[in-house]
């Protein structure tokens, strides 16, 4: 695929997340995807490497938690190769009444169409505050 395609690959499915589209997204993903959000192991129980079956079960559980779903908005976008580096701010308030706005940089690999890997910087401590502070 072009570097143009394999941009609208990672925006398309970005889009469907905002939409509350879960399957969608995931079905954008290449069976064996792999998915991993920074943090020092045992930090967060989120942290480190999932398939993409435990980032299904993460994008339903934090769907549940969300009052109008994680609004997810593209900053800015480059890409080469197979590729894609997007700078990328979320906002959504949960049904507890805090606010999650996070901002990430995101790495995809991006292959025959299909994500294939997803490397995720994000702000842990914001992660923390938002969703497992008691």
């Amino acid at each position: 695929m072009s570097i143009e395609n394999n941009k609208k690959v990672a925006s398309e499915f970005l889009s469907r997340l905002s939409d509350r589209d879960i399957d969608g997204a995931l079905a954008m993903m290449a069976d064996d995807a792999t998915w991993w959000i920074a943090g020092k192991p045992g930090s967060l129980p989120v942290v480190g490497t999932l398939s993409k079956e435990q980032i299904a079960r993460l994008f339903n559980r934090m769907t549940s938690q969300l009052r109008d779903g994680l609004r997810m908005n593209v900053k800015s976008m480059i890409a080469e190769g197979d590729r894609v580096a997007l700078e990328v701010e979320s906002y959504g308030e949960l049904n507890n009444g805090r606010v999650y706005n996070q901002e990430y940089h995101m790495l995809m690999v991006i292959g025959d169409g299909k994500i294939k890997a997803v490397r995720e910087y994000l702000d842990t401590q914001h992660v923390f505050d938002v969703w497992f502070k008691e």
